[in-house]
């Protein structure tokens, strides 16, 4: 009776691992590094001798807008031209100093806009994640660019301290007409030294 039970947990202990093992085997994490630096947060999977990378992921890491069609299976992912840059008064600023406000406006280009949208904002980001609303329009104002594949924006005069050292950054977002959540499509750094 003892002789039976040790042999049937080897068994059901040796099935556990083997097939824990071979999980592993079948689907690894796969580490993608972009401009030199890690995306540790970044969908990825090693599947037999193929590495993938899943949509949300990609349209993140290209910053594009990721639609999903679950009926036909198919992945599109729009990325507009979106250029900006940074002025304080009539000049512009890529670097700030430590503990100092500053008062800019962030002026965005933006063509090759090939779906249409409900809504945009722009906001700033400390090094420790801590996000400030900038400026945005929807969709019901009455000067949101509607229908256009191309148009020009300038944010109203912003106030904002610059508290630490390190890289903030300016990030341009948009929502899709048929979709809940803004998607990021531009970015931009400023260094506080």
């Amino acid at each position: 009776m003892k002789f039976r039970r040790i042999l049937i947990l080897t068994a059901v202990m040796t099935l556990a691992f083997g097939s824990g093992v071979f999980a592993d085997t079948i689907s690894q994490k796969v580490k993608l590094i972009l401009n030199k630096q890690e995306v540790s947060d970044a969908d990825t999977a090693m599947i037999g001798k193929e590495a993938y990378v899943s949509v949300k992921s990609l349209g993140d890491l290209v910053q594009g807008m990721v639609f999903w069609d679950d009926d036909t299976k198919k992945a599109t992912i729009f990325k507009p031209n979106v250029h900006m840059f940074l002025m304080a008064g009539s000049t512009s600023f890529g670097t700030v100093a430590k503990q100092k406000t500053t008062d800019f406006q962030v002026y965005a280009q933006i063509d090759n806009l090939q779906t249409s949208i409900s809504s945009f904002k722009v906001t700033i980001t400390d090094p420790y994640g801590d996000s400030t609303w900038i400026d945005g329009r929807s969709s019901s104002d009455s000067n949101f660019p509607s229908d256009k594949d191309s148009f020009w924006f300038t944010t109203k005069e912003f106030s904002y301290e610059f508290k630490y050292t390190g890289k903030y950054t300016v990030r341009f977002w948009m929502k899709p007409t048929d979709s809940t959540s803004m998607q990021i499509v531009s970015e931009k750094i400023v260094i506080s030294r």
